[in-house]
């Protein structure tokens, strides 16, 4: 998701692809302007986004960043704007605008509500699907702008504390039922095959809590400095911003599969499954796409746009942080 503050970086790393082709990689940061810092691939792999013509283009001003899929729209927020904006499925339209103070860290469709942690009110923001109103809300801070919530067992979940607190809310009765300890620097939780998962960046592993005695059973070391998680092929796929890998979980056994060397380091970016494959953005690499069967890039697209994508409605979506808008593309064209 969005890249934040001021930092600059210059490293140069050597690693070897699927098919036994190096690739030199050289990223460097400074001020606002995000570098070029994803992984070169081999020919027929890297590609340019220029190249690419989308389905559709929303036109949604500001900095369009977290998104949402239900059965019959995307929802994306829009910070910059105080806005979360539903684009319809059906015809690429435009519907509801609901004004919510900083939208941040993470968005979820669940229990006939989109939910919508708030940066700027320190608030969670209950918003009813149907009508676009807002139902409540909850007096819930995110840890992190760069976060999440999730849906599952019933409950909403999302960090509430940089130093390692994971809320689960009752969305019958919008009040918090527990608090669960988890690993300080969590702030990501992912709700899958029963069981929610959460990264935590500061100690680079993977937690597995089960929702039915909300106790931590399971820790698993992944790659540098973990944050956005997606899950999809029976597995859990995080992006790991410190060392730029994607690794690979069992989501049954809990054992550490692959790490795939994607280039995708440093702040920002994000990560979603579909179509059997695992989907990546970051701010001038908008599109990388991994083939859960093979654990190997696909394809690898770079330019303008990128750090938000989700899978949904038969089409990929995908922000363009900085140019304001929000693309859908056909997976097959990717």
């Amino acid at each position: 998701m969005r890249t934040s503050g001021f930092y600059s970086r210059l490293f140069v790393t050597l690693f070897v692809l699927v098919f036994g082709l190096s690739s030199f990689i050289e990223a460097q940061q400074s001020g606002g302007t995000p570098p070029a810092k994803a992984a070169g691939a081999q020919s027929g792999i890297h590609k340019q986004m220029a190249d690419l013509k989308p389905i559709a283009s929303f036109d949604v001003g500001g900095d369009p960043d977290w998104m949402a899929v239900t059965s019959d729209a995307v929802w994306v927020t829009i910070s910059s704007k105080n806005q979360v904006t539903q684009l319809r499925a059906k015809d690429n339209s435009i519907g509801f605008t609901v004004n919510v103070k900083e939208p941040c860290s993470g968005l979820v469709a669940a229990f006939g509500s989109l939910w919508i942690p708030s940066c700027g009110a320190k608030e969670l923001v209950r918003v009813s699907l149907a009508s676009g109103k807002i139902q409540s809300r909850l007096p819930l801070a995110p840890a992190d702008s760069e976060g999440g919530v999730s849906a599952g067992a019933g409950s909403i979940w999302m960090a509430t504390n940089s130093t390692g607190r994971l809320a689960r809310i009752n969305p019958r009765t919008n009040k918090v039922v527990a608090t669960i300890a988890v690993p300080s620097g969590s702030f990501c939780p992912f709700f899958y095959a029963g069981y929610v998962w959460l990264t935590s960046s500061e100690h680079s592993i993977l937690s597995k809590i089960n929702p039915k005695t909300n106790r931590l059973v399971a820790r698993i070391p992944v790659g540098t400095n973990p944050r956005f998680l997606t899950a999809g092929g029976g597995s859990i796929w995080t992006l790991n911003q410190g060392d730029g890998t994607i690794t690979r979980v069992d989501a049954r056994t809990n054992r550490r599969i692959v790490d795939i060397p994607a280039g995708l380091s440093g702040k920002g970016g994000e990560i979603a499954f579909g179509f059997n494959a695992v989907w990546l953005t970051l701010e001038q690499f908008p599109v990388t796409r991994i083939d859960a069967a093979t654990n190997s890039i696909f394809s690898q697209w770079s330019g303008k746009g990128g750090d938000s994508i989700r899978a949904g409605h038969g089409s990929i979506w995908l922000t363009d942080l900085r140019g304001g808008k929000v693309w859908r593309i056909d997976p097959g064209a990717l």
